[in-house]
């Protein structure tokens, strides 16, 4: 299960007029406040309150946040829930009349956005979080580079590109030691590390777990590590569905040892059988991939530490 920091940040990317927008309700502007926002489906009325965090049903008891929503509608397990809501980080529903404002000042487009940000350089805030603090190791770090995976984002943070089919940046992860997040206004695909012709796809829910995997694995030959970003979109979808068709095709559920993970994994066994491809599920020693690298790591200090000093003791004696 998803802990209860990741639970609510989750709830927190998530309006329930996204929820219901996608559910096919309409807001209902004469009958709508700014602090009370009607939407309506048929007969079906839900009330969205609290700066669009909370909802309630006017002809019964239901209400509560985004997550009660989705069970509200769909009447699906928790598991599903976490799975509908991750679909909708980063989806913006429709502005109503008094939430846009008067003047809309040009915006810059997303792949200026992308342009506009360094590439990773060593020695960098964001090189040292990448290295010191999640442990990732600088063959990986340059591979992710020459392929122009990566940007520096704002106080030490990590840009990770998200790519369709033909390479094209359509959003990105952003990771820093005090945030986590997706571009504003991007669209979630895969992120992808490796070789581009490669058969073997292991995708994991992260782009830094992706990195983690490569690291441990020592980028295999002939594999392609992707992250869906903690979501599911039909984008992503449609991506995997295109990977999994290659001839020779095996499709790896990397991701977490979880619930969450779990479910993931299920859909991504579904794509492989409905593709006709082989199917792996390679689960992490630890809770996530980079929780496993940093475990390496550590392991790998204790090691020395055991050891200390008979590297000196194996030179040869001098009378």
């Amino acid at each position: 299960m998803m802990e209860q920091r990741e639970l609510e940040e989750l709830k927190g990317r998530v309006l329930c007029a996204a929820v219901l927008e996608k559910a096919g309700f309409a807001v209902d502007l004469k009958e709508s406040t700014r602090r009370a926002v009607k939407h309506r489906r048929g007969s079906d009325i839900v009330i969205v309150i609290h700066e669009g965090r909370g909802w309630f049903d006017p002809l019964s008891d239901a209400k509560g946040d985004v997550f009660s929503l989705i069970q509200h509608l769909d009447g699906v397990a928790f598991t599903e829930v976490l799975l509908r809501a991750a679909e909708l980080v980063g989806y913006r529903p429709a502005e109503t009349a008094w939430q846009r404002p008067r003047t809309q000042r040009p915006t810059v487009s997303l792949a200026e956005r992308w342009r506009a940000r360094r590439a990773l350089r060593p020695g960098s805030a964001t090189w040292r979080y990448l290295r010191h603090e999640r442990h990732l190791p600088e063959i990986v770090l340059r591979a992710a580079i020459r392929q122009e995976r990566l940007r520096e984002g704002p106080l030490g943070s990590l840009w990770a590109a998200h790519v369709d089919d033909g390479g094209i940046v359509t959003g990105w992860e952003e990771r820093g030691p005090q945030w986590r997040g997706f571009s504003t206004g991007g669209a979630k695909v895969l992120f992808r590390l490796g070789v581009p012709a490669g058969l073997r796809f292991c995708v994991t829910e992260a782009a830094i777990d992706a990195m983690s995997l490569a690291a441990i694995e020592g980028l295999r030959d002939g594999s392609l590590y992707l992250s869906t970003g903690g979501g599911w979109s039909p984008a992503t979808q449609a991506a995997l569905q295109t990977l999994a068709a290659r001839p020779g095709a095996q499709l790896v559920a990397a991701t977490d040892a979880n619930s969450q993970g779990e479910a993931y994994a299920s859909r991504l066994r579904e794509i492989a059988e409905a593709a006709g491809c082989d199917w792996l599920r390679l689960r992490p020693a630890a809770d996530d991939w980079n929780e496993a690298l940093k475990e390496k790591a550590r392991e790998e200090v204790e090691r020395r530490q055991r050891r200390g000093g008979l590297p000196h003791a194996r030179r040869p004696h001098q009378g």
